[in-house]
């Protein structure tokens, strides 16, 4: 059987014997766990799911990649690593999507 790609072509990377989805989100894993250390950030979840629920209905979940408490912000924080277009049409085509915002948003908040 053939294996399948990636659709983004991100290469599976193993950290502390967990198995990230790509280099970006192991790199983000191990910033957020000196962070950890450092007391600036405190329990540090991997993976964590939400329901979507809409007048009362489950319609479907969404899963993150990590979730912290920030102690300087006081805030539970949830989130999502992202890498941006590499190719000026990629970029252009991302821009003003809802995704493009998420990005943005992220941006101002780190």
């Amino acid at each position: 059987m053939a294996r399948t790609r990636n659709k983004y072509r991100a290469k599976k990377t193993v950290v502390d014997g967990i198995t990230f989805d790509s280099i970006k989100e192991s790199k983000r894993y191990t910033e957020l766990k000196l962070l950890e250390r450092g007391g600036v950030i405190q329990r540090l979840e991997l993976q964590p799911r939400y329901d979507v629920v809409i007048n009362g209905h489950k319609v479907c979940w969404y899963q993150a990649d990590f979730r912290y408490f920030d102690i300087e912000r006081g805030a539970l924080v949830v989130e999502d690593v992202k890498a941006m277009p590499k190719t000026a049409k990629g970029q252009k085509a991302f821009k003003g999507t809802p995704a493009w915002r998420m990005y943005r948003l992220k941006k101002k908040l780190v």
